[in-house]
């Protein structure tokens, strides 16, 4: 099965009911249950419904198969499982409350933009090839002379300096106590 026709079958059954904040994460890494994970907000119960009927009627125009549907007799969170693709359609609260883009959201998922549409490509329509550009002389020239730095160094020797000023403002303002300082009731 390819992955990429039902991230983008699943989608289009998104796009067409109108869904909100479509999110596709690749979570391959992360679980050897599925593949990707994409998350869509829909504005009421109705519509989250009609999301994932969409989502099922557009996977199985395309010869592939719903495993399971859950959560559609409430409509704030349903979940249509593709086997190798989850779709969670939620209500923006839901959403915002169990934030599922911190636990799947490691890797998303860019997918191409049709340029004549102005949307993204159908799954029933063929992708339009990509135009090939020239590489700008300054990209060109730097990769020919190597002078690309390892960024998590500079980053890593950023970090270690901010921490070092912290730690300096932290100490001046803390004031320091000996001996001398210390007030003491006189001997008699």
């Amino acid at each position: 099965m390819d992955i990429r026709k039902l991230q983008r079958a699943i989608v289009d059954g998104l796009e067409d009911v109108k869904a909100q904040n479509i999110a596709v994460f690749n979570t391959e890494h992360l679980s050897s249950m599925f593949e990707r994970v994409i998350i869509a907000s829909g504005t009421s119960n109705r519509q989250t419904k009609a999301l994932a009927a969409s989502v099922r009627d557009s996977v199985k125009s395309q010869g592939l198969q719903v495993l399971a549907t859950e959560g559609e007799d409430n409509g704030e969170w349903i979940i249509v499982d593709c086997g190798a693709a989850v779709a969670h359609i939620m209500q923006p609260e839901i959403r915002d409350y169990y934030r599922l883009e911190e636990i799947w959201g490691g890797k998303p998922v860019r997918m191409k933009i049709a340029e004549a549409r102005g949307g993204l490509v159908k799954a029933s329509e063929p992708a339009p090839a990509a135009p090939v550009r020239a590489e700008a002389p300054r990209k060109a020239a730097a990769k020919q002379a190597g002078a690309r730095k390892p960024v998590a160094k500079k980053v890593a020797a950023k970090r270690a300096a901010n921490q070092a000023a912290a730690y300096k403002r932290v100490a001046a303002k803390t004031p320091r106590r000996t001996g001398a300082a210390k007030k003491t009731a006189p001997r008699r």
